[in-house]
C-alpha cells in the first residue's frame, strides 16, 4: 500500500481547463494587459465623444470628398451638428429602415453622446464595468448592424471584436488594476446593487 501511495504522489497534478484559465487569469502581467486594454478602449469611446462634440477633424469635421478639415466648425455638436446624422443617414444594409428614421434626431444624438461619455469615463476609471461593458457592447452591435454589407468581411469587423473585448474586461475585473474597481466594489452602493460592479 505504501508503494501505491508513493507512486500516486509522484504523478504530476492534473488540472482541468477551468483551473488553468483561472490560474492564468490571476497573473500580474495578464491583469495589466486587461487594464491597458480597458484604458485603450475607454480612450476610443472618449475620443469619439470629443471628436463629435468639437469636430476635431478626425471622423467629424473632415469633408470626405475633398479632405478639407474644419475643426470646431459646423459639424461640431456644440455648433448644431448632429453626431448621428452622417453615420446613420448613409445606412444601406438590411437595417436601413431601422436606422435611417432616427438619423439626426435630437433624442438619438443625446443618447449616443451620453453613452459615449459615460462608457468612456467608466472604462477609464475602472468603475461600473458591468454596465459599461453591456451598454458599450450593445452600442457597438448597433453600429455594426448599421454598417452591414461590410467591405472586407462577410460579417466580422472591429465593432464586434470591441464588443467581445468589453465583455471580457468586465469578466476579468479589469477595473481592479490601474483603476478604481476595488475601491468601487467596496462601496455601500455596489454592495446593495452588485450590477454596478
Amino acid at each position: 500500500m505504501n508503494a501505491t501511495i508513493e507512486h500516486d504522489s509522484e504523478r504530476p497534478a492534473q488540472h482541468s481547463f477551468v483551473d488553468l484559465f483561472t490560474s492564468a487569469g490571476d497573473t500580474p502581467i495578464l491583469r495589466h494587459v486587461w487594464a491597458v486594454t480597458r484604458l485603450s478602449i475607454g480612450f476610443v469611446f472618449l475620443w469619439a465623444f470629443f471628436d463629435k462634440l468639437l469636430a476635431l477633424g478626425y471622423a467629424t469635421g473632415t469633408d470626405r470628398d475633398t479632405g478639407a478639415i474644419d475643426r470646431f466648425g459646423d459639424a461640431a455638436w456644440i455648433n448644431g451638428g448632429s453626431p448621428t446624422e452622417g453615420f446613420l443617414s448613409g445606412v444601406t444594409g438590411p437595417f436601413k429602415g431601422l436606422f435611417e428614421p432616427i438619423a439626426g434626431a435630437a433624442w438619438a444624438d443625446w443618447l449616443f453622446m451620453i453613452g459615449l461619455l459615460a462608457i468612456g469615463v467608466a472604462l477609464m476609471l475602472g468603475i461600473g464595468m458591468r454596465i459599461a461593458a453591456a451598454s458599450g457592447a450593445l452600442l457597438l452591435v448597433f453600429m455594426w448592424m448599421a454598417l452591414l454589407r461590410l467591405d472586407n468581411n462577410p460579417f466580422m469587423d472591429d465593432h464586434l471584436v470591441y464588443a467581445m473585448v468589453l465583455i471580457g474586461l468586465a469578466l476579468a475585473h479589469a477595473g481592479d488594476t490601474l483603476g478604481l474597481g476595488r475601491q468601487w466594489a467596496r462601496t455601500n452602493l455596489v454592495h446593495r446593487y452588485p450590477v454596478l460592479r
